[in-house]
Order: structure tokens, then sequence, then C-alpha cells
């Protein structure tokens, strides 16, 4: 029995010891769309290469990524995270609305909370990081007004129908009537940021108008699609089409003077790992935010053959 008196309170010592070295002292969750396009696979690349690069430099840090194929998919993932006490939680939300309660429970437990791209109707985060979409909209709008110089007729392939695509759009429209007013925008459609409807709508705008100037395809996964619908019809009257995001596949094109596609613009998918960084600064901080970074917006930039070197990066999967 004196033995076991011995031995009892030395293995809880061990067990309390080996307990503490294992423990991280923050827990940050990532929740991310699945890379079902380009731009969220950039995302998922970019969420998975901060995680590495967070973890190798805070050995008390872990970084849980889970990816959602849906928004039901991406409420339960949340839900998983909670389980798992994370300290922080870093969301994209595929609709903002289907997540904006497992947010607000994830708030009110204590979680500090960054909401990247897409904001919640509650606007219960502590930091919300986002590409600036009005920028987004005057950017192409330029870029567009530049390479037609001030004149044509031109086609608008937009994405989802969201608050997010009529920012956009709404910033096109109007650069162009104030800075632009000799462009003329003959039809705008929906392609939902998909480059097989991109390819579908091109097509049909193809088929109906028999002179086009330029087409802004508003996403560069759509003006993939754009591209080879032109290609296929045989047609030479289009002088420009230019998208948007960033993808280096298209930034490839730009920078390397396609006769075509000569610009693009920056909605760069590395925001999620800019919202990463600011939520590990926040619980470093003790869960307090410098007003700084209650809200980070990223604002958009022109790409052309100029300066596309300065945004290729081979190595992405966008």
């Amino acid at each position: 029995m004196k033995i076991w008196k011995l031995i009892i309170p030395m293995l809880l010592i061990v067990a309390i010891f080996s307990g503490c070295s294992t423990k991280k002292k923050f827990r940050i969750g990532v929740s991310v769309p699945a890379a079902t396009h380009g731009w969220t696979g950039g995302v998922v690349w970019n969420a998975k290469e901060a995680k590495k690069m967070i973890e190798a430099q805070n050995p008390d840090v872990e970084v849980i990524i889970t990816t959602a194929e849906n928004t039901a998919e991406q409420v339960n993932r949340i839900e998983n995270l909670l389980a798992q006490r994370v300290d922080a939680l870093v969301v994209l939300s595929q609709e903002p609305e289907p997540l904006n309660e497992v947010c607000k429970k994830a708030k009110e437990s204590g979680v500090y909370l960054v909401v990247v791209s897409n904001p919640l109707p509650s606007s219960c985060q502590d930091v919300f990081v986002n590409g600036s979409n009005t920028s987004f909209g005057e950017a192409s709008a330029d870029a567009l007004g530049k390479l037609l110089d001030g004149k044509g007729d031109i086609l608008v392939m937009e994405g989802i129908p969201s608050p997010i695509n009529t920012d956009r759009v709404t910033a096109f429209r109007e650069r162009l009537a104030k800075k632009y007013p000799g462009i003329k925008i003959m039809e705008s459609q929906p392609a939902y940021w998909n480059t097989e409807k991109g390819l579908a709508l091109m097509e049909n705008y193809l088929q109906k108008h028999k002179k086009i100037d330029a087409v802004w395809a508003g996403d560069d996964d759509v003006l993939k699609g754009a591209i080879k619908a032109y290609q296929e019809s045989g047609r030479k009257d289009i002088k420009a089409l230019t998208g948007g995001g960033g993808s280096k596949d298209i930034v490839k094109l730009v920078m390397d003077k396609d006769p075509v596609v000569k610009a693009t613009v920056t909605y760069p998918p590395n925001m999620v790992a800019v919202g990463m960084k600011l939520a590990l600064k926040g619980l470093r901080a003790g869960k307090k935010t410098d007003p700084k970074d209650k809200e980070v917006i990223i604002p958009s930039e022109v790409i052309t053959a100029d300066n596309a070197k300065k945004y290729y990066f081979p190595d992405s999967v966008y």
C-alpha cells in the first residue's frame, strides 16, 4: 500500500505535465467554402499556407481548417469547430444569412470572430476583412475604358446575384457613366462566377450580337469560358476581354500580351490569410481588437502587361 501511495501521486504529476506539454495555448478554427472553382481554390490554398506559417512561427497555436461544399455543411463544420473549443473563428461564408446564427452563437460563447469577404447581417464580428467590391467594379471600368479609348459597345457577364455582385456591377456602371460616357452596355446577364456558365452565356452573346467591342466577364473563371467560346466562334471583332480576381492563368495571358485578354483586376484570395493573422493578433491581445483592425479593406488593382509579373504566382492553385 505504501508503494501505491507513492506511485499514484507520481503518475498524476506525469499526466499533468504530459498534458501541459501537448496542449496548445490558442486554437484557431477556419471555415471556408470548398475549392469548387478557381477563386475558392485560391482561398483554400492560401488558408493552408497561412496555417503552416502561423504554426511554424507560433508553437503554442493550432489552426484547424474546414471546408464545405454548401451552406448547410458549413454550418455543421462551424458547430464542430465550436465543439472543439476554438478560441477564435475565421469565417468566409458561402452565403452570410444562413451562417448568421451560428456565428452569433460563437461570439456569445466568447470566441474571437473574424469574418472575411461576405459580411454577416448582424455584424457581430470582432474583425471584418474584405476586398473592395466598389473598387473592383471601378478598376474594371477603368481597365476597359482605357483599352477602348472611351468608346465602344460592350457586354457584361455578372456573378451570382448577391450584394457582392450588386456592389461590383453598380460601381462598374457608375464609373463608365462618369468617365467613359462613350461606352454603351448592350446587355448584362449573370454567369454565376462559373466557367461553364460563362462559356454558355458567351455563346449566346455571340449569336445575338453581330458587333462586340469588348466584354467584361467580371470574374477570371467566367473569362476562361468566354475566351473558349470566342475562339471557337472564329470571330475577330472583339478588342478586349477582361475579367477579375487575378487567377494565374489569366495573369499569364496578360503578361504574355495576349491580343485580346489585355487586363484583369485583383480580388486577392489571400484575404483569408490576413484574417487568420488578425485572429491570432486579437488572441494575443486578450481578445481585444486594435481599432485599425476592425475593418480591413483591400482595394482592387488593375493588372496589365506592364505590371502582371508582380501578380503572377505560378505555384498557386489559382
